[in-house]
């Protein structure tokens, strides 16, 4: 059975790491840098949740006769969120490596978006980390991004496993 799980984890992974990955390039054809994003209003949030539910739902109501365990669903959850994220990452990282704007306009929107922060949110964060990441940022890379997307999709994802996999399981019944 474990197999099974595997099999439909990654294929749910797959589908959500194509459909993550062609968001991303929208919108950063419609003009919004999608990794300038704030984390709580990223779309990985819903495909996270879609795609987690429907791969333990699937396996849950045809693989397991309606019964899954809380640890079943975390490894089910957590292999189409690290499929989804990883193949959505390297797709990101092979687009930037090919679409040079990728990376310039996300250093100029990020940019943007730093020097616009009040002497109060720098005297907060500290004078020496915003001008340290100021500094660093011209030389930001795709890799740099690609793995960044990564990371923040796992911690994202985690949250996300949690929750689904809470709602989601089934004990069976004891008769």
């Amino acid at each position: 059975m474990l197999n099974k799980l595997i099999r439909i984890a990654v294929r749910y992974g797959l589908i959500g790491g194509v459909i993550a990955f062609v968001l991303v390039v929208v919108m950063f054809y419609l003009g919004r840098h999608p990794l300038t994003v704030s984390p709580y209003l990223d779309f990985r949030l819903l495909l996270f949740g879609i795609f987690v539910f429907f791969a333990l739902k699937e396996f849950r109501d045809y693989d397991q006769d309606g019964v899954l365990y809380f640890a079943q669903a975390m490894l089910g959850g957590f292999i189409v969120i690290f499929t989804l994220t990883l193949l959505a990452s390297l797709l990101i990282w092979i687009f930037g490596t090919i679409e040079k704007d990728f990376v310039t306009q996300y250093i100029d929107q990020v940019t943007v978006y730093v020097k616009g922060f009040s002497q109060e949110d720098i005297d907060t964060l500290g004078k020496e980390i915003y001008d340290r990441n100021l500094a660093a940022l011209p030389s930001t890379n795709i890799t740099t991004l690609a793995f960044t997307y990564f990371i923040h999709g796992l911690v994202l994802g985690f949250f996300v496993n949690i929750l689904l996999s809470v709602i989601v399981r089934r004990q069976p019944k004891i008769k």
